[in-house]
């Protein structure tokens, strides 16, 4: 099994992080491990993952069958991965999300498996058993019951490589949001394992002697209420009968904040953050995308909320909706500052493939080419987005979007936001105080400390001051600012990169274009 690179320099890559805290990279392949508890008992598996660490010709020289695949930005490596064994004559099967959305870049593989894999693996098990060597197995869309899926085979990570292990609770989202293809991969009706089964998988991990960060990765962990307020609670009992050996990450949507007895929950749970999507300030805008759940509510104060209840947000927005009738710049940066979020990705929109916006865009034939071999290997909507006629002149939105960056990753202004921040978030209440990711790295507090600081670029006097700040104001929170504070060694970075590549645009656009004409679209009003 071999989970390919991340090609795009991503968001959310955060290697420079990893590095620091003695990891080589974030986040490990759950996808992968899963469908390798699906496999027969009988089959010897390894998984290589290209992220950290190199393919050799040894390692395909001891495999029969390879298995990849993965997300868009991944869809560039993928592709070298299958010419490589075509070219050493191993057979070599996709799957994930990237070949259920975009099937016709993967032709050359052997076998696709399109759709959740526990709904048609083992048709795939019985072709290749009986002498099979090219195939689609495709599944039937929201069908898979997710209470019969395996324990993932988490033993064949290295858990030193990552920042955090992930494990999933439930797929699918009630939503409607018209640029989001989870809803289209997963479902609207969200789909949660048993009680008794998630702790199973946390029992293995336990056993197998991981400590510390543990990302639910669910695209909206209170997507089905009713089965996470269940869970809640036995996680509870779990952590406290294991000596608090995990502190919990996850996703869910902002309604999250309406809800006090679910905050209390996360939080004797061990949950100490979450990223919700925010996408815009403006009300039609959220209302002509569909978001609808984020209006008719202060969105700062909804993030405040979360913050007392002692989780940091992560908070994604976009650039880029055909409901802005001019700048947004100003309001967004506003409402981050506001909020007081000190991470927060800033994409422009990015048409995926096969969603409402997709279909849209299409009907209006304002849509660009479906992406290309050649494009896949950029593919971050931070570099990569507006594939489609925009109806705000291009150059606006573009300048925009360098502002927005320019302004929410000034150093000054992040540490601000981090000390915001630190007088906001409330761990005071916590029954356990959560473990610091570095402990298992045998990494003193006062050596991490150090790491951190001394990696970040000037005026690294803001960040010292930061962290005094919330030493003797909040102690009980400073492990999540210095985690906070060491992520701007890679969003800070980025941010200029992307602000570089996003000003070369705007003068070939400028170099080239005629005068900018505001486009209208009488489907589109």
């Amino acid at each position: 099994m071999i989970y390919p690179r991340f090609e795009a320099d991503t968001f959310w890559n955060f290697r420079r992080t990893s590095e620091v805290f003695g990891a080589k990279y974030p986040a490990s392949p759950l996808g992968l491990i899963t469908v390798a508890a699906l496999l027969p008992q009988a089959w010897s598996i390894r998984l290589l993952n290209r992220n950290t660490e190199e393919l050799t010709d040894h390692d395909l020289d001891w495999a029969d069958l390879i298995l990849t695949g993965g997300m868009l930005p991944q869809g560039g490596d993928t592709l070298d991965i299958v010419d490589l064994c075509r070219e050493r004559g191993k057979p070599v099967v996709i799957g994930g999300p990237g070949v259920t959305s975009s099937p016709h870049l993967y032709q050359t593989a052997n076998f696709q498996i399109l759709g959740e894999a526990e709904g048609v693996i083992d048709k795939f098990v019985e072709a290749w058993e009986a002498g099979a060597r090219e195939g689609v197995f495709e599944a039937e869309k929201f069908q898979v019951d997710v209470t019969k899926s395996p324990i993932p085979r988490f033993d064949l990570l290295k858990f030193d490589d990552y920042l955090h292990i992930g494990v999933q609770f439930s797929r699918g989202c009630p939503f409607t949001c018209e640029f989001c293809d989870i809803i289209e991969l997963y479902g609207r009706v969200p789909r949660a394992k048993t009680n008794a089964q998630m702790l199973a998988e946390l029992d293995e991990l336990y056993r197998l002697g991981y400590r510390g960060h543990v990302d639910f990765v669910d695209d909206n962990l209170i997507g089905n209420k009713k089965a996470v307020k269940a869970f809640l609670p036995e996680l509870a009992k779990w952590l406290e009968a294991h000596d608090y050996p995990f502190e919990f990450t996850t996703e869910a949507s902002l309604n999250l904040a309406d809800d006090a007895e679910l905050l209390a929950l996360l939080n004797s749970a061990n949950f100490v953050g979450v990223f919700v999507g925010i996408e815009s300030p403006d009300t039609a805008t959220l209302i002509a995308m569909r978001k609808k759940q984020n209006t008719r509510r202060s969105i700062a104060q909804s993030i405040h909320k979360i913050y007392a209840a002692g989780l940091f947000v992560h908070a994604g927005f976009i650039v880029g909706f055909d409901s802005e009738k001019e700048s947004m710049a100003d309001a967004m940066v506003e409402l981050i500052e506001e909020a007081a979020i000190p991470v927060c990705m800033v994409g422009l929109l990015y048409a995926l493939p096969n969603t409402q916006l997709t279909r849209r865009l299409e009907k209006e034939g304002r849509l660009h080419p479906h992406v290309q071999r050649e494009d896949v290997k950029s593919a971050d909507q931070c570099t990569m987005g507006l594939n489609f006629e925009t109806l705000r002149p291009r150059q606006e939105i573009l300048a925009d979007y360098v502002h927005i960056l320019e302004r929410i990753y000034d150093p000054t202004a992040f540490a601000g936001r981090l000390q915001r921040l630190a007088t906001l978030l409330d761990n005071s209440g916590r029954k356990q105080p959560t473990r610091a990711q570095h402990s298992r790295r045998g990494l003193g507090r006062l050596e991490m400390l150090h790491r951190v600081i001394s990696n970040l670029p000037e005026p690294r006097d803001l960040f010292r001051r930061t962290l005094s700040q919330c030493f003797a104001s909040n102690p009980e929170s400073t492990s999540r600012i210095v985690l906070l504070m060491a992520l701007y060694l890679d969003v800070g970075l980025f941010s200029r990169d992307v602000i570089a590549r996003t000003e070369s645009m705007i003068a070939a656009l400028e170099r080239t274009a005629e005068p900018p004409v505001r486009r209208e679209w009488a489907s589109a009003v």
